[in-house]
Order: C-alpha cells, then structure tokens, then sequence
C-alpha cells in the first residue's frame, strides 16, 4: 500500500493539517473515482478512520484531517467556526489540485461537509452524509453541558464515560451490534484526545456552542444520507425529513446501531460509501443488513431545495505553515 503523505496548511493564521493515502495502483480493475475527503466527529482526527482506508484505497486517495479545533491543529479563533471550518475545506481541495471530490461528513463533520456543499456545490461530485445531528433538544444540550464540567472539574475518567453513553443508545430493549464494544472504543477515544490535544476542552465546548444550520436545501450534488435506527443524538425519522431537503438523495437506515454507527457497523457503512462513491448499487451491501425494509429508499423533497447563492470565484486562503 503506498505511504501517505501529510500537509500542512492555514486559514487566516490558523493552522491545521491534513492526510492523503494515496489509490493504491495494486487494486487492479477496482472502479476509480475521484479524491474523498472524509471529515468526522468534534474530536476525531485524521487517523481515526481505518476502515476507510481499507475499502476506499483501491478506488481513490483517501483524505482525512486535523482541521482548525481538532486533533493537531490549532483552536479555532474567537467568533463564528463555520466560515472557517469551510475555507479549510477549500484549502485542502485547492491544495490537493483536485477539480472535485467525493465528501463524507459524519456527526458534527456533517454539518461542515453539508455547509461547504451549500457554498461550493460545483466542487463536491457526491456527498454522503451520516449520523446528521439536525435536532439537538435542550435536554441533550444540558447533558453535554453537565459532561464537560465534570471534565472541568478534573476527571477525564468521568467525562469520557458520560460523552459514551450520550451518544449511544444503552436500552437493552433496543438491540445494538457490539454496543459493548463501541461504548469501549469510544471512552477510550475521548480519554485520547483529552491526553494528546492542548484545546480537546475548547473544542467540545466550541461544538456545543455551534448551532449549525442544516436548512436551505441542495441541489445537483448526488448524496446519500444514513443513521443508525437507534440513533438517540438525532432521531432517524428526522434525518429523514433533513434528506429530504436535498434533491434526489438516498436514505438508508442501518439495523441494530445507534448514533455510533460507523463502528457498530463499520464494514457495511464503508462499503455503502465506497459503492456510492464509485456509483455501484447499494443493494448488494443492502442485502446482508437484518431487517432491511426501509433501506435504500429515494426520499421526496419535504420542500424545494433551495441552494443559496453561489460565490464569485475563490480567492487563496491557504498558506504552507
């Protein structure tokens, strides 16, 4: 497999890297497509996606990134983080020479994957989305809030346990594949972060702080949109109602996994998302799945997408660190 290749770049002074693992030339008649670039959760940086690497390397270089306020990179300065968080997106488009990408934003990177689609539309040749949090009450705000003064008050341990169970769904009633072991792997992840990020703290209060904004619409950007049926972040129903503001996009629901879906089900989510990246048919991922009624659906627009103006032409926003 080749080697991967790190840059660094910055936005308005603000400094953030990110990673490229070249196709893999050995991947014989695999079906190419164009670069993806996949941007996850507040605080899941640019190594956080291995199987990924696995099933999209035979087909594309695959792109992941500490952008401004995760991992590596420097916090996000003062004020709204979404201009910034999109011309960081640019940046890596630019400097990758690419004329467009495929985009993959799960979680909170779907809000920044969703927006930068809204404001560049013509560079995003397919976009899929997962774990879209559309609708986060009070209730759950107040939640993240009591978590991160536990974290405030100096115990990383407790932190990291109450940030698991807030995105999973720990009903026993609801049956959820390896629970135990996402649950796990997602302490453990947090309790890394914490250790390796001087601003992990900033970061989080900075995500719960955002509000993104996920109206408006889309249109001409092919997308699919997933969740888990167990979602407790944002219920599946109303991702739902989100794709359907996008014209012509796919919804699927993934059996027996909640918001943390990607790990529960982490083979079928990458083979979804390299099918349709590489425009195959999603029925033959669709068919392993239990319980699959709903899956694969073409969602009717709730609404007229409305996409908003599109901006002049770029002007450089990178610079190398």
């Amino acid at each position: 497999m080749p080697e991967e290749i790190i840059r660094s770049l910055a936005v308005d002074g603000v400094r953030y890297r990110y990673r490229v693992l070249p196709r893999d030339p050995a991947a014989g008649g695999a079906p190419v497509t164009e670069p993806v670039l996949v941007i996850g959760g507040a605080l899941q940086g640019m190594y956080g996606w291995p199987q990924m690497d696995d099933h999209l390397s035979p087909s594309a270089d695959v792109v992941t990134a500490d952008l401004p306020g995760m991992g590596s990179a420097d916090p996000l300065p003062p004020g709204p983080s979404a201009p910034v968080l999109r011309a960081a997106v640019a940046g890596i488009i630019d400097d990758l020479g690419a004329t467009g990408i495929n985009l993959f934003g799960f979680s909170y990177g779907a809000a920044i994957a969703f927006g930068y689609a809204q404001h560049d539309p013509e560079r995003v040749v397919r976009l899929v989305l997962g774990g879209v949090p559309t609708h986060i009450g009070e209730a759950g705000r107040a939640y993240w809030h009591r978590a991160t003064q536990v974290l405030a008050e100096g115990d990383p341990e407790g932190f990291a346990a109450l940030a698991a169970d807030g995105l999973m769904c720990l009903d026993p009633e609801r049956p959820v594949h390896r629970r135990e072991l996402a649950r796990r792997y997602v302490r453990r992840s947090f309790l890394h972060a914490l250790a390796h990020s001087e601003h992990a703290v900033e970061s989080l209060r900075r995500a719960l702080a955002d509000r993104p904004d996920f109206s408006g619409g889309l249109s001409g950007v092919p997308a699919l949109v997933f969740a888990g049926e167990h979602d407790t972040v944002t219920a599946p129903e109303l991702q739902r109602e989100f794709a359907g503001t996008i014209e012509g996009s796919r919804f699927l629901t993934l059996p027996e996994s909640d918001h943390w879906v990607v790990l529960e089900r982490s083979d079928e989510v990458a083979a979804l998302v390299t099918r349709f990246f590489t425009d195959q048919p999603l029925d033959p991922v669709v068919a392993l799945l239990p319980h699959q009624a709903r899956a694969g659906e073409a969602v009717p627009a709730v609404s007229p997408p409305v996409s908003p103006p599109r901006p002049g032409p770029p002007t450089p926003r990178t610079a190398p660190r």
